[in-house]
């Protein structure tokens, strides 16, 4: 009898606590806000309610799982978009840039600019005009003073949080060049010294402005455009040799603590062969702080091959895509169908050769810039840079009439300013992704739709969803013992952000 009583006692004992495991199990409910853009005519519309849908994907976070450290997102400073911004009012320069900068808008973290003229300057000039000036005693940025330096300073006024700018020239002054002219052409030798120096007065310069460069690119596109616009070439061993003999001890002896970039040219086969060269130079890679790149070999297909490559060869460098846009076309107008529509190309569409074709089909502007920082995201890439700020309705001003589509495209005439769905597409992750968050890990079993998540520095984690297909996709999302179910509208952008002070204690 009583050790039938003793097992009865152990049996539910057993039971009691089994009943109380079960407890703390207990799924709760995941405290999460949803924002969405979508084809609908959402943007970044925060949601309340959700499409109905049969079945939820069921995504997993791992916050202790955790990648690269973020740098930022944004987009870049160039003299066409500072040049618009002076044409219009006074009230809609500020509203773009409050849209890009303020806390009400996409909080832009990491940015660019321009060293000189690009093809995006209302024409060709240099810092340096006077020939065989070697020692740069006539060195001058007066010719940013009315344009560019304005909105970068507006700009910091806006931002609380501050941003990051990555500086890039296209060409070294025609007269240090091989072939006298602004396109195409190489660095003469016996100018290495000369364009180094070049580099540190204008740090200085920019920093008498009250301007600081965070890091700058060796040049623009070594390999070059065809010469179509200003470029200068150099082969991966003549970068090198520039970087570990001329441009970083200049920077170092000068007090210059700016980072920098090497390669700045598109991702693909190509960048395996720079990422050996400069990593490989133990010289050269002391100089390197990362590797720049940009998307145009594809605004399909982010390579990730290449990208793990490039991280495994120098995981303690910096990752960063410099420049993206829907080029080769002129801007659409008023019209968010076509953003959300197949129907953009780019100059592969056209121009490519025919074995690289595929990587250039007709494509929906808002996905490519989605898929392509949620794939750059999840393959170590830890910022991404969108190329010009604002444009006008032509696709420019651009002297080489190279015309692209911005996020905010204006009509200066009119005074009109159009928001397009890139603006809010790019915000999705500038605005809810921070500098200094950490990419974490998650489980997705369906692979048509594309997610990336982060802990920011505050402890909250931003979760980006792109679902790409005409129907409305169920979610739901777990983190540790609690969870949310929700939906993803058919063809939308969605950032899940999960507090805090709710994620600590779930």
């Amino acid at each position: 009898m009583n050790r039938m009583k003793k097992s009865l006692t152990a049996t539910g004992l057993m039971l009691l606590a089994m009943v109380m495991f079960n407890g703390c199990m207990r799924m709760h409910n995941l405290e999460a806000e949803v924002f969405e853009t979508a084809e609908n005519g959402n943007k970044l519309t925060k949601l309340t309610e959700f499409p109905e849908t049969a079945t939820h994907v069921k995504i997993v976070v791992f916050p202790e799982k955790q990648f690269q450290v973020i740098a930022g997102f944004g987009g870049s400073f160039t003299e066409a978009s500072a040049y618009l911004l002076n044409q219009l009012s006074p009230d809609n320069r500020k509203a773009i840039l409050e849209a890009y900068f303020g806390e009400s808008g996409a909080k832009y973290s990491l940015t660019r600019t321009h060293i000189s003229s690009c093809d995006f300057s209302l024409g060709n000039y240099t810092y340096a005009p006077v020939e065989e000036d070697v020692e740069l005693r006539h060195f001058s940025i007066n010719e940013d003073k009315d344009d560019i330096i304005p909105m970068i300073r507006e700009a910091m006024a806006i931002s609380k949080d501050g941003f990051k700018i990555i500086a890039s020239p296209w060409t070294a002054p025609p007269w240090m060049k091989d072939n006298k002219d602004w396109k195409g052409g190489k660095l003469l030798p016996k100018y290495y010294d000369t364009w180094a120096l070049f580099f540190s007065k204008y740090l200085d310069a920019y920093r008498s402005e009250g301007i600081d460069i965070w890091a700058i690119t060796v040049e623009n596109e070594p390999l070059g455009n065809d010469s179509n616009w200003e470029s200068m070439h150099f082969s991966p061993e003549e970068m090198n040799l520039f970087v570990k003999n001329h441009l970083g001890p200049r920077l170092r002896a000068d007090g210059h603590k700016t980072k920098i970039f090497g390669f700045d040219q598109n991702r693909d086969d190509e960048m395996i062969k720079w990422v050996d060269a400069m990593f490989g130079d133990e010289a050269a890679r002391d100089y390197y702080d990362g590797t720049a790149m940009h998307w145009y070999a594809s605004t399909y297909d982010h390579f990730p091959e290449v990208l793990r490559y490039a991280y495994e060869k120098a995981p303690d460098k910096h990752l960063i895509n410099t420049e993206a846009c829907v080029d080769a076309e002129v801007p659409k107008w008023q019209d968010d169908a076509w953003y959300w529509a197949a129907e953009a190309t780019d100059w592969g569409f056209d121009w490519a050769p025919e074995q690289h074709r595929h990587l250039h089909p007709k494509y929906v502007p808002v996905f490519r810039y989605a898929r392509d920082i949620i794939g750059c995201l999840n393959t170590w890439v830890d910022g991404w840079v969108d190329w010009n700020m604002v444009l006008d309705r032509q696709g420019g001003p651009n002297w080489a009439k190279n015309w692209c589509v911005a996020p905010v495209i204006v009509d200066p005439q009119a005074d009109q300013v159009y928001f397009t769905p890139l603006y809010y597409t790019l915000a999705h992750f500038s605005r809810f992704i921070r500098p200094g968050a950490v990419r974490i890990g998650l489980e997705n079993p369906d692979n048509d739709l594309l997610i990336t998540a982060a802990q920011n520095p505050d402890g909250s984690i931003a979760i980006v969803v792109l679902n790409q297909d005409e129907k409305a996709k169920g979610i739901e999302l777990s983190l540790q013992n609690s969870k949310k179910s929700f939906a993803i509208n058919g063809k939308a952008v969605q950032t899940i952000i999960i507090p805090a002070s709710k994620e600590k204690n779930q």
